[in-house]
């Protein structure tokens, strides 16, 4: 199968920098990187550019006008842009593990999706490791113990690898654990449900909403601790004034059949066009 990781960012080049450093050397020929970008400033766009580390496989940038919080469109437009079989969605503040690419190829099945785990860095250590002067991947099992200790990272589940873990798979929709900024998910898949859904307003649950309209398509969600985890770079938090109401909007469909987006993938195919820019090769 091909492969796609579709990278969301705004206006935050120094994570995404440390984001695309733990992916680069992940990357296999035959996979495709992504930047879906929601409209960030040129002094990001030309850091990126100046920055990019060294991938054995292409790196596409997608740009769209910044016009509010359009993650779910800049989301989409990764997506289609991609054209691979399977796609991982990945934030740009979610720095992968060294065997993240290994555990989602692991993990994907026919007929599911997978739902991956994150482990939280504190202020101090997030600027750190933006700055380039903390290599996770170079840490030690001691290293990470200090860290714990310290309260610099909230839990070690990234030390474990058990793939055959049980209680993997639910086939019924659970709000608890919904990542998209570390999400699996067949092309096909993505497509039959019409993709993120932009007619969400502002920050939240439009992630819950793709995971439930999976569920209603017959997939199976599979959890992807103990693996795919991501190191979630510490931030202030956004405005979450719309949260209310686009929790309950989810909640409305749980209760129904809903499996399409109102305006999704093929929507944005069709509309208006992203900037799309080769970065390497």
């Amino acid at each position: 199968m091909t492969r796609a990781f579709v990278v969301l960012t705004y206006n935050r080049s120094d994570a995404l920098l440390a984001v695309l450093r733990g992916l680069a050397p992940q990357c296999l020929p035959d996979d495709v990187v992504v930047i879906a970008d929601d409209g960030s400033r040129t002094e990001h766009v030309e850091a990126l550019h100046a920055g990019l580390p060294q991938f054995n496989c292409p790196v596409r940038h997608v740009w769209h006008p910044d016009v509010g919080f359009t993650a779910a469109r800049a989301r989409n437009l990764g997506a289609l842009h991609a054209q691979a079989d399977y796609v991982v969605f990945m934030d740009g503040d979610c720095i992968p593990n060294p065997r993240f690419a290994q555990q989602h190829a692991l993990l994907a099945r026919e007929g599911h999706f997978v739902n991956g785990s994150r482990v939280l860095l504190n202020e101090d250590l997030s600027r750190w490791v933006a700055a380039g002067k903390v290599n996770l991947a170079g840490l030690g099992v001691s290293d990470w113990l200090r860290l714990r200790f310290s309260g610099r990272v909230n839990k070690l589940s990234h030390l474990i690898h058990w793939p055959g873990a049980p209680g993997r798979d639910e086939a019924r929709f659970r709000w608890k654990g919904i990542r998209s900024c570390n999400f699996g998910v067949w092309y096909r898949d993505l497509e039959a449900v019409n993709g993120f859904d932009e007619s969400f307003s502002g920050w939240g649950h439009e992630d819950a909403d793709l995971v439930l309209r999976l569920h209603h398509a017959g997939r199976v969600r599979r959890n992807g601790f103990w693996g795919t985890e991501v190191f979630h770079l510490w931030h202030r938090e956004n405005s979450r004034d719309n949260e209310a109401a686009n929790r309950e909007r989810v909640h409305q469909r749980e209760a129904g059949n809903v499996i399409r987006a109102e305006r999704g993938l093929a929507e944005a195919a069709t509309g208006e066009p992203a900037v799309v820019t080769a970065l390497n090769g």
